[in-house]
């Protein structure tokens, strides 16, 4: 029975090649796309989920308050966290201490290696944390002072086949240290990566007992983690947490009307809703990850809507095929058996179809989304259970409503040709196109926006200037003890070269947040609890002038005051922060922090050192004439390759050992907008397939509508209707349906936008042509979609016409 029933579904799919084909394109390209968004997503959500006992650790998180209001979220908070922790509570099982370090250079006989991800990591690393190892003790790799563990590929890069267990290299040509592990790779789909660990006992020798950082409540940047004992409540515990820091530096924090509050967050969290400052790396957007699975839900909905429609639309052409049936004895449950299998072939030859877009497709998404992919994703578990729920889904639900109605229809009514389409299938069929459409609608509305905004930040002015500037990244070795005088020299040789018109120098340049984050600064002789947190970039005499930098008041730094390496330039923001709405009632005020007092000479305007999505930050330039940090060198000359050539012998002269690394400004700060782009790109694409699938079954909905409406057609011909009003006609249909869509849609996706806009600082307006612009091209490709069939029904003869039966 079931070989006669696949028999049967097979020819019918055949004798409808037009109707097949629709369908089974459209079923493949939704079920391709969901495909794809639902590995992204898979992969977003594994973060981390790889560790034995992830479900025990948990990241400390601090806020700290100015004068009871929230000044800065930390990931990387108080030094003395997690040992304190560890002390004061029975609940948590063991700590560990992450710090994130600039990148080294390492030695190793003539072999000299440019490390990048550089962490400091306290013993329990790898007890806590399930990173694999390839050699060394778990319970000694980070245990001893002036020993590194390596990742297997900066292992393999610096050694070779020669076993580096034991073996010395020198770190930045300044110190011998000994390798006492090597670690696999750590995987993808982990928030933290590193490919060199220093034990922690180093950098508090480094640092000296006398400012031990375990012992340090003020000192922010570590990244704290805390493995939990089994069965204990982390809410509970984090409510021990307040008790604990009042008691400890309850009386410290009253000084300066600060306050520190501490949380626990779960690991496996961190990726997708973790954007706090001093994170190991930039994490995910929970957020887009499920409005992409959205996306997935949508289009897959939309194709299997695409077949209830065509299907149903087709009732009246098998109508005689059911009475048939039903005469010579089929039962009503054989019926729907033999419609369900034929929605199981056509969403199988789907799934075929679908496999084979997959596998093409996957460069183009790696490319688009950022992921990386392969083709080894297709012999994935984690790939066929979604494809096969999917099908199994699809056949069952995109059949099941079809079967029944057409296993619904009387013989004798079906025999003597009374059958007809019930209203409640037409406005069945009336619904879920308005849902496809507006659904279309929806996205390609929230699409413009991504760009809008994305254009809108790209298109404000910075307050500074980055066009035509060099950033050469700071050297890493220190060649001898005149290295500061070196800076110098190379900056004063570059001005001599022709093609150069300044240069400044930075610990920081536009587009990354300053990791000098200072608390405590307050106008001399006020009150302690008068104090505030700012961020503090250290630059050289030029940086003003490099960048453009407008004063409101004061001066720039000169070197004909000798007073200047005490000096600070605010920004606007800054100053109002200290009380000084009028920038010129600042200059000359004494500033304290540090246990210095330095003077305030200058007030620029304010300026975006990050992205628009952030808010102005109270920043402070601090004057340090031989800062050893970026270069920024602004061009004067179309000769961007000389110059480079000009600029990198120098470097090589000056700086030898060091890498020279450069890149544009502009473009590296339009870096930032990198996830934003991608995520408008990822939003189009999978806009743009979600309309065509509609579109394809519109074209389906057109042809069948115009066949059962062609005697109409040729009767309205004969009594004198043109072409172009019969046409007219058959449009109207589809077009109010769009209208109709568009009416549902406008108010969801003007809600979605706005909440979505409150997630930058610096945002543009919801504008009309952003509902307007979609409306009328969706209307536009509709209506050319159902163009060809029904110009080609009001063209065809009206005697041809009135003899169809």
């Amino acid at each position: 029975m079931l070989q006669n029933y696949f028999k049967i579904a097979w020819r019918n799919l055949v004798r409808n090649k037009a109707f097949s084909a629709i369908n089974i394109l459209g079923l493949a390209i939704g079920i391709a796309a969901c495909v794809l968004i639902l590995q992204y997503v898979s992969f977003e959500l594994s973060y981390d989920d790889f560790h034995t006992r992830g479900n025990r650790i948990y990241r400390v998180l601090q806020d700290r308050y100015d004068k009871g209001k929230l000044s800065t979220q930390w990931a990387g908070g108080a030094q003395a966290a997690g040992n304190s922790f560890k002390a004061a509570f029975g609940e948590v099982e063991d700590y560990v201490k992450v710090l994130k370090r600039r990148a080294v250079i390492a030695d190793y006989g003539e072999k000299s290696l440019k490390v990048e991800r550089v962490f400091i990591a306290s013993e329990s690393f790898f007890k806590i944390f399930s990173y694999p190892l390839i050699a060394g003790d778990v319970n000694t790799i980070l245990a001893e002072p002036n020993t590194v563990a390596l990742s297997e590929s900066v292992a393999h890069r610096l050694f070779g086949n020669e076993n580096p267990m034991g073996k010395t290299i020198r770190i930045n040509q300044e110190r011998a240290v000994k390798v006492t592990g090597v670690y696999q790779d750590m995987p993808a789909n982990t928030h933290l990566h590193a490919d060199l660990l220093i034990p922690h006992v180093t950098f508090i020798k480094e640092v000296g007992k006398d400012n031990n950082p375990d012992q340090a409540w003020m000192w922010d940047g570590a990244l704290s983690y805390l493995l939990l004992r089994p069965d204990t409540n982390p809410n509970a515990l984090e409510a021990k947490f307040a008790p604990y820091i009042q008691k400890t530096i309850g009386a410290e924090l009253k000084k300066y009307d600060a306050d520190a509050v501490y949380k626990l967050q779960p690991l496996r969290d961190i990726h997708l809703y973790s954007h706090f400052m001093e994170e190991a790396e930039p994490n995910g957007d929970g957020n887009t990850v499920y409005l992409l699975l959205g996306i997935a839900f949508f289009i897959v909905v939309i194709a299997w809507v695409n077949y209830i429609n065509l299907a149903t639309a087709r009732a009246i052409n098998r109508a005689k095929e059911v009475g048939v049936r039903k005469a010579v004895g089929s039962l009503r449950g054989q019926l729907i058996r033999q419609f369900m299998t034929e929605s199981v072939l056509l969403n199988g030859l789907a799934v075929v179809l679908a496999l084979g877009i997959v596998a093409v497709s996957i460069p183009l998404f790696n490319q688009v989304s950022g992921q990386q992919m392969s083709f080894s994703l297709l012999v994935s578990p984690t790939f066929w259970l979604p494809l096969i729920g999917l099908f199994l889904i699809g056949a069952f639900l995109s059949g099941l409503y079809p079967a029944f109605v057409l296993s619904g229809f009387k013989p004798v009514a079906v025999l003597k040709g009374k059958v007809s389409t019930s209203s409640q299938g037409i406005l069945l069929r009336k619904s879920l196109v308005v849902f496809q459409f507006a659904a279309s609608l929806f996205l390609l509305v929230g699409t413009l926006a991504v760009f809008h905004q994305i254009q809108f930040m790209r298109a404000q002015s910075l307050g500074l200037n980055i066009d035509q500037t060099l950033v050469i990244n700071p050297p890493i070795v220190k060649t001898d003890s005149t290295f500061m005088r070196q800076m110098l020299a190379f900056k004063d040789e570059l001005l001599r070269r022709p093609g150069i018109q300044s240069i400044a120098a930075s610990t920081v340049v536009p587009g990354q947040a300053s990791d000098w984050n200072a608390g405590g600064i307050r106008l001399k002789g006020t009150d302690e609890s008068k104090s505030q947190q700012y961020r503090i970039i250290g630059v050289d005499y030029d940086f003003l002038k490099t960048f453009d930098l407008k004063l409101l008041a004061g001066r720039n730094f000169a070197k004909e005051f000798g007073s200047d390496p005490k000096a600070l330039i605010f920004n606007k923001k800054a100053a109002q922060q200290l009380g000084f709405n009028r920038p010129e009632d600042a200059i000359g005020k004494q500033i304290e922090f540090w246990g210095e007092t330095f003077t305030l000479v200058g007030v620029t305007d304010n300026f975006h050192q990050q992205s628009l999505r952030d808010a102005y930050e109270p920043l402070i330039l601090r004057l340090i004439p031989d800062v050893r940090g970026y270069f920024s060198i602004k061009l004067a000359s179309s000769e961007l390759n000389s110059t480079i050539t000009t600029i990198r012998t120098e470097w090589n002269h000056f700086f030898p050992g060091n890498p020279f690394e450069y890149s544009f400004l502009d473009e590296r700060f339009n870096e930032q907008y990198r996830a934003d782009q991608r995520f408008g790109q990822v939003f189009g694409l999978f806009t743009g397939l979600a309309i065509l699938v509609a579109c394809l079954g519109l074209f389906g909905l057109a042809s069948f509508t115009t066949a059962q409406r062609t005697k109409e057609i040729g009767i309205r011909k004969v009594l004198g209707a043109s072409v172009a009003e019969i046409v007219q006609m058959l449009y109207r249909e589809f077009a109010i349906l769009i209208l109709i869509a568009f009416v549902v849609a406008t108010p969801l996706a003007w809600y979605a936008i706005s909440q979505w806009l409150q997630g930058y600082a610096f945002r543009t307006t919801i504008q009309w042509w952003l509902f307007a612009l979609p409306f009328a091209l969706v209307l536009f490709i509709a209506l050319l979609t159902v163009s060809f069939q029904s110009i080609k029904a009001a063209l065809v003869n009206p005697v041809k016409s009135l003899k169809t039966e």
